[in-house]
């Protein structure tokens, strides 16, 4: 049997959470197993689970705490609750707030296991995306001072409080879904719902019945009226990711609602009228799918009121260093241990590098790095290269930028040091992995002071 993804099974009755992990591992998953919210979130941090399934009725942290520390710590992680009967308007709700699906007691095994893969598939499918979370103190929530940061919070900041719908565009793992939470968090509609789906996620039959719902019998398997993401957005924003993936009859219904505000339900007889800012994304080149006939012209107009285009880290390489330093903070919260510091010489490797994968890969890289690591700070050898064979594979054209750019990361990493100490030298020194006089010598180089 194929060794599956790792399932954290929640529920304060050990019956239950013994009949599901039994239903689990009998189809192949690995399982663990939490009594209360309290201990589920020690093991997310211990062992990282793929995806968590938890009741919503629990003594002490109830299923919807549960949900809102894991969808603030763990965005990445899919949450399923399962409630009984009586609780499924509280777990529409719950969906509004982040949760991936519900499920209801007493549950039909083969439904646990449907709506357990389209949301394992659908947070593979987001792995490859950066995912914030956005960033205390930054403008619109995004890190970075280069050029094209710059232009594109410009955008944003405009933007945001209107209802306009907006294509965000740009290469896989630069950032696309981080656009869409501050377009929604500096909107009107932040108290709302943020609703978000990977229409390249799921499969052609499926994604009608998720953006439009479905009424009780309307297919096999339709045991009971579900909304679709369109109302359980109503007054918020959607995000639609992927968009380009999206199948062309779903295309012709997504049109109607832009235009008309109408939601059909499948096997529905009545429209529902929805108020929903609308927020989509793609990797790919839209204007090319519709020269060779995948996607409807009249559908890209009207997605494509205002275009933000995310530039990929190559074109931003002086933003490493702020970006490394977030990351750090960021892993170092989510899983309780202590930051490591990071040398200068290891951010000079890590501006130097091509990054294909973007933020995501460069986030990848220092969450492996703080994890295997066991020292106080980061060297190059930590990110699997020294610096001078990373020199070995580069041209001797592309040698003076690279220089530049590690120059300009070191000065970067450097001042946020300071900034972070409040100017006390022997602190900023312990944070780089340099000695007091090593980093006064830096500071010289640099023609950089401490402030007094």
């Amino acid at each position: 049997m194929k060794h599956k993804e790792l399932i954290l099974v929640v529920d304060d009755e050990v019956n239950v959470r013994r009949v599901l992990g039994a239903m689990l591992e009998q189809a192949g998953y690995r399982t663990a197993r939490a009594s209360s919210g309290e201990q589920a979130l020690h093991l997310v941090r211990s062992q990282d689970p793929d995806l968590v399934l938890t009741d919503l009725k629990m003594s002490g942290m109830d299923g919807l705490d549960l949900l809102k520390r894991l969808h603030t710590d763990f965005p990445e992680i899919p949450v399923v609750l399962l409630t009984a009967h009586g609780t499924v308007e509280t777990a529409v709700e719950a969906m509004k707030s982040g949760a991936h699906d519900f499920l209801t007691k007493p549950f039909d095994k083969q439904k646990v296991l449907e709506i357990l893969e389209k949301a394992l598939r659908e947070a593979m499918s987001r792995r490859h995306e950066f995912q914030g979370p956005l960033a205390e103190g930054a403008p619109c929530g995004i890190l970075g001072q280069s050029a094209g940061i710059e232009s594109m919070r410009r955008i944003i900041q405009r933007v945001a409080p209107s209802p306009t719908t907006v294509l965000i565009t740009g290469e896989t793992g630069t950032g696309k879904e981080l656009v869409a939470d501050a377009l929604h968090f500096l909107s009107e509609r932040r108290a709302q719902s943020l609703v978000k789906i990977n229409c390249g996620a799921l499969p052609d039959s499926l994604v009608e019945a998720e953006l439009f719902g479905h009424e009780e019998g309307a297919f096999t398997g339709a045991a009971r009226a579900r909304p679709g993401r369109f109302e359980l957005a109503d007054g918020g924003t959607l995000f639609l990711d992927e968009i380009g993936e999206l199948p062309p009859v779903a295309q012709v219904k997504l049109l109607r609602v832009l235009q008309d505000g109408l939601v059909d339900r499948i096997g529905s007889t009545r429209s529902r009228q929805v108020d929903v800012r609308l927020v989509a994304a793609t990797h790919r080149d839209l204007d090319s799918e519709v020269a060779q006939g995948r996607f409807r012209q009249d559908l890209l107009f009207r997605l494509r009121v205002v275009e933000i285009h995310v530039p990929p880290l190559r074109e931003r390489f002086e933003d490493i260093p702020v970006l490394v330093q977030f990351f750090l903070d960021k892993h170092a919260k989510r899983l309780g241990r202590s930051r490591p510091g990071i040398a200068t010489e290891a951010l000079a490797h890590l501006a130097g590098q091509p990054w294909p994968g973007n933020v995501r890969e460069l986030e990848n890289a220092v969450q492996r790095a703080f994890l295997l690591s066991d020292q106080s700070v980061l060297g190059p050898e930590d990110f699997g290269q020294t610096p001078a064979e990373l020199s070995a594979g580069i041209s001797p054209g592309a040698r003076p930028a690279m220089k530049v750019a590690a120059a300009e990361a070191e000065r970067r990493v450097v001042i946020a040091a300071l900034e972070s100490t409040g100017g006390n030298v022997t602190r900023a020194a312990l944070r780089l992995g340099l000695s007091r006089r090593g980093l006064q010598l830096k500071l010289k180089q640099l023609g950089l002071r401490p402030k007094s």
